[in-house]
C-alpha cells in the first residue's frame, strides 16, 4: 500500500484529495491557451515589468456569541449571531512587508423582524438583517460580509501595485486583483487535463482555462516549492476576472505564477506551508489579534442583553 501523510494542518480542512474531487457544475473551457491534446506544464518566464509591488489582502472572522432576539409582541424568539470580522492589507516590495490598512467591523446578523443594534462598552455590533434564520444562512452571512470589507480595502490600493486576495475572487473584478485558492474540492478539468496538474514541478503551472458560470473567470493551476507526497502537493489555483483575451490572461498568469512562489511558507514554520504565504500567515496572525478578548466580548454582550 503506499499512501503519503498530508502535511496540510487538517483543522483547517483538506488540501485536496484527488480521489474525492467533486465535478465542476461550471462549464469549463480548457482549450482556451493551448489546444486541449498539448496540454504540459508551462515554466512561466519573469515579466520585462514587474509590478511596482504585491499586496496581500485577507480577512478573519469569529463568532463571538450565539443570541436570542425576542419579538416583543408575540414573544416569538428568533436565533442569531454577533460575530467580528477584520480585513487587512499587506503591501510587499523587494526586501520589505507593511501592514498598510485593517477594519475591524462586529455585527449582529438575524432574521428578527425587531432587532436593532447592540450597543457594549467595546462598541457596537451593527445590524445586519437576513430573510432566513437557517445556520447556512448565518454562516454566509458573515462570510459575505467579510468578503465586502476585503473588497472595500482594495479600493485603496495604488495603482501598480499586484492585488492577491487568500480566496477566490467571488465576483470581485478589478483587473489588477488575483484570487488566491489554497485547498481543491472541486474538480474543474478533463481527467486528461487535470492529470498535468500532478505532473507540475516547482515553479510551474497550467495553462490557462475559462471557467464559466455567475463569476466568469480565467484559472490556472500552480505548484509552489517544497516537498511533493502526492500529485496535488504545494498546488494552489489563481483566478482572474474573465474578461479579455486568452493571451491576455496567459500574460498574466506568467507574472503572477513567477512572483508568488518566493512567498511560499516552509513546513516547520506553518502547518499550512508551502499554500499559506509568508505575508498572509503574518496578516492572519494580526488580525486574529485585532479581533480582541473573546471572553471580554461575550461578558459585555451578556451584560448589555440586561
Amino acid at each position: 500500500m503506499k499512501f503519503a501523510v498530508e502535511s496540510w494542518d487538517p483543522s483547517y480542512g483538506t488540501n485536496g484529495d484527488e480521489q474525492t474531487l467533486i465535478e465542476a457544475d461550471n462549464t469549463v473551457d480548457a482549450g482556451q491557451e493551448v489546444p486541449l491534446d498539448e496540454w504540459a506544464p508551462i515554466r512561466p518566464d519573469p515579466p520585462l515589468v514587474p509590478p511596482e509591488s504585491i499586496t496581500f489582502i485577507d480577512g478573519v472572522r469569529r463568532i463571538d456569541a450565539r443570541v436570542w432576539v425576542t419579538d416583543p409582541d408575540d414573544g416569538t424568539a428568533h436565533p442569531g449571531v454577533c460575530a467580528t470580522v477584520a480585513a487587512g492589507a499587506v503591501r510587499c516590495v523587494p526586501g520589505s512587508a507593511k501592514l498598510t490598512d485593517s477594519v475591524i467591523e462586529r455585527a449582529l446578523y438575524t432574521a428578527a423582524p425587531d432587532a436593532g443594534p447592540i450597543v457594549t462598552r467595546f462598541g457596537t455590533y451593527g445590524l445586519r438583517p437576513l430573510t432566513g434564520g437557517d445556520p447556512d444562512a448565518l454562516y454566509f452571512a458573515i462570510h459575505s460580509h467579510m468578503t465586502a470589507v476585503e473588497t472595500s480595502l482594495s479600493a485603496t490600493i495604488d495603482a501598480g501595485s499586484l492585488i492577491v486576495f487568500d480566496g477566490p475572487l467571488r465576483g470581485r473584478d478589478s483587473i489588477a486583483g488575483v484570487g488566491y485558492v489554497k485547498t481543491h474540492n472541486v474538480q474543474y478539468l478533463p481527467t486528461e487535463q487535470h492529470r498535468v496538474v500532478g505532473e507540475l514541478g516547482e515553479g510551474e503551472r497550467t495553462p490557462v482555462f475559462l471557467i464559466g458560470g455567475r463569476f466568469t473567470k480565467w484559472s490556472w493551476y500552480l505548484r509552489l516549492p517544497g516537498p511533493i507526497s502526492h500529485p496535488l502537493s504545494g498546488v494552489v489555483r489563481l483566478e482572474l476576472p474573465g474578461v479579455g483575451t486568452a493571451d491576455d490572461a496567459a500574460d498574466r498568469a506568467n507574472t503572477v505564477s513567477s512572483l508568488l512562489p518566493k512567498y511560499a511558507s516552509e513546513p516547520h514554520k506553518d502547518t499550512r506551508a508551502p499554500q499559506n504565504l509568508h505575508p498572509i500567515a503574518g496578516l492572519e496572525r494580526e488580525l486574529r489579534r485585532r479581533l480582541g478578548d473573546p471572553r471580554l466580548l461575550e461578558k459585555a454582550l451578556r451584560q448589555s442583553a440586561f
